[in-house]
């Protein structure tokens, strides 16, 4: 509310009028310089489009892309249910590319002749697992032999015990999609994400922008760009990563008190974990959990291919305490 009253107090009636499609010039620069500190990306505020989470700009990318005459996209297995669901409703299908304790299976990528794959190297959901040196370096020789990369930098902000892992696109700029957003550093419901397209699809990314909305709502890219170049959103962020971690080891050991025959994986980075079991049905297990007032997922419904049961868990939203009792409720309902 501080920057929003900011940002109000010095705008002029001419910036209240339809904008550039692909942002505000302010919060391009800001985000521009945001990935240059924070994932080693050399972009030019040009070369960023800003969009309304990265639910928009996966449309974009497979709207585009279809009409390029593809009309597939190789997705990780686990994966996110929600992109793979936007990424159909587009037309795309989406061949499962298994994911390890390593990441991507990039050598049974190449055998799936899929010529784009959508992936999330720095932190991947649902496992948390990061894609290790040796399958990065596949990945590049899979991209620079001629397929594209939809890189989504989820959570790549959020880490506690380990370094941060650069981002695809700072080596391969040509044949990454990159995209992220404020969902996990503010909220999802402000909208707001950003994308870096390989620079021969640059132009036709903002004009499926301009065609889809206009451009999004000023007066939150203003508020943004503020919070970024004060210093603000910084702050928070280490606000957040103390908070967090609180939260993260209150999660782990309540699952070692109450589901100790559980395995936890994603404990590292991010918003959430993952636990496996060596059998149990998730989905009816989440169903019970639900009736007794815990929301998680199934991690089955992230599943294309067989995989070990699980629930994907988040502590973000939840006081230590909350999550304690959470997860003894998830433990009766076993």
């Amino acid at each position: 509310m501080r920057a929003e009253r900011a940002v109000l107090g010095g705008l002029g009636a001419a910036e209240f009028g339809y904008g550039d499609p692909a942002g505000t010039p302010v919060l391009r620069r800001a985000v521009a310089g945001w990935l240059a500190r924070y994932r080693g990306i050399a972009a030019d505020p040009e070369d960023v489009i800003v969009v309304a989470g990265v639910a928009q700009a996966i449309a974009i990318v497979a709207q585009l892309l279809g009409r390029h005459g593809v009309h597939e996209i190789a997705v990780e297995d686990p994966g996110s249910l929600g992109s793979r669901q936007h990424l159909q409703n587009w037309g795309m299908r989406t061949p499962p590319v298994p994911v390890d304790d390593r990441g991507l299976q990039v050598d049974v990528l190449r055998k799936s002749e899929a010529a784009v794959v959508m992936a999330t190297p720095a932190h991947h959901f649902p496992t948390g697992v990061v894609l290790d040196g040796e399958r990065r370096r596949e990945l590049v020789r899979w991209a620079t032999d001629g397929g594209l990369i939809l890189e989504d930098d989820y959570d790549a902000e959020h880490r506690y015990d380990r370094p941060p892992v650069p981002a695809l696109r700072a080596m391969l700029p040509d044949q990454v999609f990159y995209v992220g957003s404020v969902s996990k550093l503010l909220a999802p419901a402000l909208r707001i994400g950003w994308m870096l397209a390989p620079p021969q699809y640059k132009e036709e990314v903002i004009a499926r922008k301009r065609l889809a909305d206009l451009g999004n709502a000023a007066l939150p890219q203003l508020t943004l760009a503020h919070l970024m170049e004060s210093g603000e959103l910084e702050r928070q962020l280490r606000l957040l990563r103390r908070r967090h971690r609180t939260r993260r080891d209150a999660m782990v050991a309540a699952i070692r008190t109450h589901l100790p025959t559980a395995t936890i994986h994603g404990a590292a980075a991010g918003l959430h974990l993952t636990i496996t079991f060596d059998e149990a049905d998730d989905v009816a297990l989440a169903a019970a959990a639900l009736d007794a007032g815990v929301k998680c997922h199934p991690l089955s419904w992230h599943c294309q291919l067989p995989h070990a049961p699980g629930l994907v868990l988040g502590y973000a939203a939840r006081t230590p305490t909350e999550i304690a009792d959470a997860i003894a409720t998830i433990a009766k309902v076993t």
